[in-house]
């Protein structure tokens, strides 16, 4: 790594997509600048040798500035700057071979076990039917796609920023208001819904947070970018991750650890971010939840400390996003109403991706069977391909459940 320094402030140097980059852009900032021999130098670009020339104190032993790592450079943009699949209309290309390297394109979500949902829905053309979590509306098209253009989906989302723009695209593709309505609300509420329309003969509950919001550095959801330690799906409501751990205890911050995440440095996790807070460093971006974490994991073997840190990092914000949402209560709440919103026959699908929540789904549905409220129920989860998995990382972690509503009358 070489400091880049005001001595160059128009030269320009291309990255690997072959795009030109100032070098006075990043003045004082580290980028990553590509050396090679002085003797293979053929292929070199006019403007990597002109560099050289120019500016000696950025060569050593005699090498060849060929470019900048594409990479480096984008870390110093902003999120809306970064990647150009944010602009799918206009760089569908790029899209496509970021999803062929198994990578999920910023600012999309992709969505999860599709084939596997519909199969077991067995959606028919006049019914009704209601999405619990609508993020980027992959799901949520496919389904009214099986309807064909008779029936309707209801669907409910608490992000009024990502949930504005999936109703847009929806509609812009034909998926309208007389096709698809859209709450801004909870999905607990499912009975007030239900009630309103008579039933839902399918629903899908995909539990997992969208793919926009991970990569968002606003939303804080993610430790590998810096941000506001914020967690919150609706960054209008309630109180972010960083002022939870403002005034939490050392107790209650253990027991949310290891009930929300499993997390086995539970109790080293909480007292070193205990003692932060109390020396006066607040916690409040996602950097420094990072690197408390770090430091506190430093006792490790060294071969084994990246990987540690990296699960740990994981599952703490895991954890953080359970409680500022209050996921797990409106969980419970949702497999109470859920009967009630089935009309008898009805289906729902529902996918989980951490074992808290798996464990009580399974529960909820073992227990309905068990009183007859629902006539069968998935004895084992479904998983999605290997295939699928090789494609989209983030689905490796999906389990699928389902339940079948009985004529019982509740």
């Amino acid at each position: 790594m070489l400091e880049v320094g005001t001595k160059a402030p128009d030269f320009e140097l291309p990255d690997q997509n072959e795009e030109m980059h100032k070098l006075s852009d990043y003045a004082g900032k580290k980028v990553i600048l590509y050396f090679y021999p002085k003797d293979n130098t053929a292929g070199c670009t006019k403007q990597a040798c002109g560099f050289s020339e120019r500016y000696p104190q950025f060569t050593e032993k005699g090498a060849v500035i060929l470019g900048v790592s594409k990479d480096s450079i984008a870390s110093h943009k902003k999120f809306e700057e970064k990647y150009k699949e944010l602009q799918p209309e206009k760089y569908q290309d790029t899209i496509e071979h970021v999803i062929r390297k198994g990578n999920t394109p910023a600012g999309m979500h992709i969505s999860i076990m599709v084939k596997e949902i519909l199969d077991f829905l067995e959606i028919k053309p006049g019914q009704v039917g209601f999405d619990a979590t609508l993020g980027y509306g992959g799901h949520t098209k496919a389904m009214m796609q099986c309807l064909q253009g008779e029936g309707h989906m209801y669907a409910t989302d608490v992000d009024p920023e990502e949930s504005a723009k999936t109703r847009k695209r929806l509609a812009e593709q034909g998926f309208g208001e007389d096709m698809l309505t859209v709450k801004l609300q909870n999905f607990c509420t499912i009975d007030e819904i239900a009630k309103e329309v008579g039933g839902f003969d399918f629903i899908l509950a995909d539990l997992g947070v969208s793919s926009m919001q991970i990569d968002n550095p606003k939303r804080g959801f993610s430790y590998k970018v810096d941000g506001p330690l914020d967690l919150r799906l609706n960054q209008e409501k309630g109180i972010s991750a960083a002022e939870r751990l403002d005034n939490i205890s050392f107790e209650e911050l253990a027991g949310m650890l290891d009930e929300n995440s499993d997390e086995p440095y539970c109790e080293e996790i909480a007292e070193a971010i205990v003692k932060e807070i109390r020396r006066g460093n607040r916690i409040d971006t996602t950097t420094k939840l990072r690197q408390v974490i770090e430091k506190t994991l430093e006792f490790l073997p060294e071969k084994e400390r990246k990987d540690t840190v990296k699960k740990t990092c994981q599952r703490v914000f895991q954890a953080l996003r359970i409680d500022v949402n209050r996921e797990f209560e409106v969980l419970y709440e949702f497999m109470e109403k859920l009967p009630g919103a089935l009309k008898p026959g009805g289906r729902v699908a529902i996918l989980t991706f951490h074992s808290g929540e798996d464990r009580l789904v399974k529960k909820a549905l073992k227990d309905g069977y068990k009183t007859g409220i629902y006539a069968d129920y998935a004895k084992d989860v479904i998983r999605p391909s290997a295939q699928e998995c090789a494609q989209n990382g983030r689905a490796r972690s999906t389990k699928m459940r389902w339940a079948i509503r009985s004529d019982m009358k509740l």
